[in-house]
Formats: C-alpha cells, structure tokens, sequence
C-alpha cells in the first residue's frame, strides 16, 4: 500500500482510497471515536474495535459516558489514522450485552486485540456501529471527493 504521503501533488483515485480504507479498517487495533451527551457535552476516547466487513465492533463499559452516549442517541463518529490518511465514519450504534453477543464476534475481537471485554468487568458491553457515511483523504487535492459511502451505501 503506498502512503499518501508519497503522493503529496495529486489525489488518489476513490478506488484507491476505498481500497485503503478497507485496509485500515481490517488493520489497525484502535480508533477515536466521539461520542455526545444529551446536552451537547462532547467525549472524545480510543477504543479497540474489530471490523467485520460491514460493521465496526467497539465494546466499553455501558456506565462510562462513551457508552452512556452510545445507548442513549445510538450516533458516533469514528476517526482511523492520522491527519494525512484518515478514515472517517459517521454511523449508528446498537447496543448487545455479552448474552446477546455473537459468540464468534466476540471471539473475532478478542483474537484481534488480545483483549476479550466478555471476560472483564460485567459493565464491559459491545456497540455494533453500522456505517451511514464514510469518508477518506489525505491531502487538499482528495477533499473534494472524500465521501466514498452516503446513507449506508457505497459510492465508488
């Protein structure tokens, strides 16, 4: 995979940077994601996520304010990678205790992360974040097309 840093005079394709973003997606271990309250008050934490090919797992613990954000408005942004090459997601979360968890989901993201929330704290909950908008760039010249999926549904 070339980085966008090599590119610095034009855009990738949105080909290319659909095919980036999936990779990212199955490779990196964390993600920012940003969450808010009922007020507006905003929060902002890392947590290890597990993507399944259509949607991004997180787990924390349902009495933090991530998840307290996350069950009440079920809306979330997701941000992967840095300033030059980031990803970023707009979507809707669902809520699923440990009972109701897929087992092999909750096997994926454990293998993933060497981190299995199923057997930590009982508050420990998982979030299934479907997509609505995805978003990718690196540099100027790709904002102009940095959408690649609107309402859940792929453009490129």
């Amino acid at each position: 995979m070339t980085a966008v840093d090599s590119h610095p005079s034009g855009a990738r394709s949105s080909e290319q940077r659909k095919r980036e973003a999936l990779a990212r997606l199955a490779r990196d271990n964390d993600v920012w994601v940003a969450t808010a309250d009922t007020t507006g008050e905003p929060c902002l934490v890392p947590l290890a996520f597990w993507w399944d090919g259509e949607a991004v797992w997180l787990s924390t613990r349902d009495t933090n304010p991530t998840g307290r954000n996350l069950c009440s408005s079920g809306r979330v942004r997701l941000s992967f990678g840095h300033s030059r090459d980031v990803v970023l997601i707009h979507g809707t979360a669902r809520m699923l205790t440990r009972e109701e968890l897929p087992a092999e989901v909750g096997d994926a993201f454990a293998a993933k992360d060497g981190w299995d929330p199923r057997e930590d704290h009982p508050s420990y909950v998982f979030f299934r974040v479907t997509p609505q908008v995805l978003q990718a760039w690196g540099t100027v010249p790709e904002m102009a097309g940095r959408t690649l999926m609107r309402d859940g549904k792929w453009l490129v």
